[in-house]
C-alpha cells in the first residue's frame, strides 16, 4: 500500500510501518503524539550483520522501552523476546540492540514494539524486519554499495517515485547494503521547489530543520530523520541490513581541520559542528559499538567464508586539507592516520576470507578539488607524478599488500556522483610496488549527478567503464536517470566475483567477473 503524504512535513507528522505479527510488512499513517500508543516513527533497520548476529535499531515517538522478538520463520513460531532496552530523550528516543547467538547462514525475522515508560501496559503496534546472517560454509553471498542521499537539494519527490534508486536495490535480494558515505546532506537546504535544467520544477517533501544548514544536533539528527520519511527506503531499511560509513556531507561540505565555513553557518566551530553530526550519525545507524574508541567507524565486518569487509573512516583522522604535497608522511599528510594503517594491515594480512573488500568513502585517483577554482586537495589525489602528501598512505598499503603476500583486494567507493571501473596497472604508474587491482565507483543513490573528474595517474589507473554526464551537465536530478548502483555477487562454488554497475532502473550498464587467486 503506498502511502500518500503532504509535501510538508511537520517535525511530529512522521511516517510509521507496522505490521502484524507473521503478515509481512504493511505501510501504514502515522498516530499522532497524543494518541494512546507509542508509534515507531521511522521503520527499522537492521546492520553489522555476522554469522551469529546484527544490530537492530527503531525510533519512538516518545520516552519508551524497545522490545525485541526475534525467530527464524517469518510466523514467529518460537519466537524469542529479549530484554527491553530504553529510548530517551538523549538519544532522540532512537534504540538499538545487538541479536546474537543466532545461527549461521540463516534468514532472521525481529519484531520491533516500543512501551511507555510511563504507562508499560500500552505499547506501539508492532514493526517486522528481518536480515539474513552470514554464511558459515561457501554459499552464494550478493550486496550493493552505493553513496550520496539527498543531496544538492534532490529531496524526496512523490511524483518522480522518491528515492526509487533503493526499490531497484531491493529487487536483487542482497545479503547487506554498503553505504559508501553522505547519507545525508547536512549542509544542504530542501526546499518545497527546485528549478531542474530542464526548466521543470521538482517538488519535495519537506520539514522544517531542512531549511536551513545543520548546525544543532537536533538539525543533524532531522536530516537523518528526514531520509527515513521515503517508502522506498523504509521498506529497502527493513528487508536489507546496511553496513555504513561516513564522509564529508554528514558534517558539511569537504570539512577537515582547515575547514572555513561559509557566512550561512552561525556556529564558526567545525570541530564543535563535526562531533554533533557524529553523534546524530551514530544514533541513527545500526553499527557495533566499539568499545576500544567510542565512535569509531572503521572496522571489519566479516561475511562467511569467501568474504571480509574492511570500512575505512577518511574523515576523523585526516590533517587539513591544502595542497596535499608532502614528501615526507606527518601529521599534515594524514588521511586514514597511522593508527587506522596499521589496523587495516593486521587484518589484511590475518583475513582468510576469499575477497578483502576495502570500503573507502573516497576514491583513490580521482581528483576532488577542495575549493572552487581548482585549489586544494580533498581526496588522496592531486596531480600526476610520484606519491606525495596523502598518496604516500596509498603507497604504503599497496606496498604492503604486495609484500606481504595479500591477494584479492578489490576498492569499493562513492562521492564523486558517477559510475566508474578503474583497473590500476603498475605498467602504467609512476608509483610501481604494487599488484595489479580493481576500484569501482558508483553513486549517486538520490542526488545531483556530476562528473568525470580528472585523473591522476601515480598509480597506473586505467579507466575501463564511465558514466557521467559530461561537465557541460552538471547537477542532473534523479529524474534524469542518471543515479547508480552497484551489485557484487560472489559465487559460492568458484569463489568468482561478478560486478556490476547498473542504474536506477535497474539496467546493467557493465558488468566483469574476477577470478581469485589461490591463497
Amino acid at each position: 500500500m503506498t502511502i500518500r503524504f503532504s509535501r510538508n512535513i511537520t517535525r511530529r507528522r512522521f511516517l510509521s510501518t507496522t505490521a502484524a505479527a507473521g503478515a509481512g510488512l504493511i505501510a501504514t499513517p502515522y498516530l499522532s503524539r497524543a494518541a494512546d500508543r507509542p508509534v515507531i516513527t521511522h521503520g527499522v533497520q537492521s546492520g553489522d550483520v555476522g554469522a551469529d548476529g546484527g544490530v537492530v535499531w527503531a525510533r519512538a515517538d516518545r520516552p519508551s522501552q524497545m522490545l525485541v522478538e526475534v525467530a527464524t520463520t517469518e510466523s514467529f513460531k518460537d519466537a524469542r523476546a529479549l530484554p527491553p532496552i530504553n529510548a530517551l530523550p538523549e538519544s532522540d528516543f532512537t534504540a538499538k540492540m545487538l541479536l546474537e547467538n543466532l545461527p549461521s547462514g540463516q534468514d532472521i525475522f525481529y519484531r520491533v514494539r516500543f512501551r511507555d515508560l510511563s504507562h508499560i501496559d500500552i505499547a506501539s503496534e508492532p514493526v517486522v524486519g528481518r536480515f539474513r546472517t552470514a554464511p558459515g560454509d561457501r554459499r552464494d553471498v550478493s550486496f550493493v554499495w552505493g553513496g550520496d542521499v539527498a543531496g544538492q537539494g534532490w529531496g524526496i519527490n512523490p511524483d518522480d517515485g522518491g528515492m526509487f534508486t533503493f526499490s531497484a536495490m531491493k529487487k536483487h535480494r542482497p545479503d547487506f547494503f554498503l553505504h559508501s558515505g553522505d547519507t545525508i546532506y547536512a549542509d544542504s537546504v530542501i526546499t518545497a521547489e527546485q528549478k531542474q535544467p530542464d526548466g521543470k520544477i521538482w517538488k519535495n517533501v519537506t520539514i522544517p530543520e531542512k531549511a536551513k544548514v545543520a548546525e544543532t544536533l537536533a538539525e543533524f539528527r532531522a536530516a537523518h530523520k528526514y531520509n527515513f520519511l521515503d517508502d522506498n527506503l523504509r521498506a529497502f531499511n527493513a528487508e536489507v541490513p546496511i553496513f555504513v560509513q561516513w564522509d564529508d556531507h554528514e558534517v558539511t561540505n569537504n570539512w577537515s581541520l582547515s575547514k572555513q565555513l561559509p557566512a550561512a553557518y552561525k556556529e564558526r566551530d567545525i570541530t564543535l559542528l563535526a562531533a554533533r553530526a557524529a553523534r546524530a550519525f551514530h544514533e541513527m545507524y545500526p553499527m557495533r559499538e566499539s568499545i576500544v574508541e567510542p565512535g569509531r567507524v572503521y572496522r571489519t565486518l566479516s561475511y562467511g567464508p569467501h568474504l571480509d569487509v574492511f570500512m575505512l573512516d577518511e574523515r576523523s583522522y585526516r590533517g587539513p586539507n591544502g595542497p596535499n604535497q608532502q614528501t615526507s608522511y606527518g601529521p599534515d599528510a594524514y588521511f586514514l592516520g597511522p593508527d587506522q594503517l596499521a589496523w587495516l594491515k593486521r587484518g589484511l594480512l590475518n583475513s582468510r576470507a576469499t575477497w578483502k573488500v576495502i570500503a573507502s568513502d573516497m576514491p583513490l585517483s580521482l581528483i576532488v578539488y577542495d575549493e572552487a577554482g581548482k585549489k586544494g586537495s580533498e581526496a588522496f589525489a592531486q596531480g600526476d607524478g610520484p606519491p606525495r602528501g596523502r598518496e604516500l598512505e596509498i603507497a604504503d598499503i599497496l606496498r604492503f599488500i604486495k609484500t606481504s603476500g595479500v591477494v584479492n583486494t578489490v576498492w569499493l567507493t562513492a562521492d564523486v556522483h558517477y559510475a566508474a571501473a578503474h583497473y590500476y596497472n603498475p605498467n602504467k604508474a609512476q608509483f610501481q610496488e604494487f599488484d595489479p587491482f580493481w576500484e569501482f565507483v558508483s553513486g549517486p543513490l538520490h542526488a545531483g549527478t556530476f562528473g568525470p573528474n580528472e585523473l591522476d595517474n601515480t598509480f597506473g589507473p586505467e579507466v575501463k567503464f564511465i558514466k557521467a554526464p559530461g561537465l557541460e551537465n552538471q547537477n542532473l536530478p534523479p529524474s534524469a536517470g542518471m543515479q547508480f548502483f552497484g551489485h557484487v555477487k560472489i559465487d559460492g562454488a568458484s569463489g568468482q566475483m561478478t560486478v556490476t554497475l547498473r542504474d536506477r532502473a535497474d539496467v546493467a550498464l557493465w558488468s566483469i567477473t574476477l577470478d581469485p587467486k589461490p591463497m
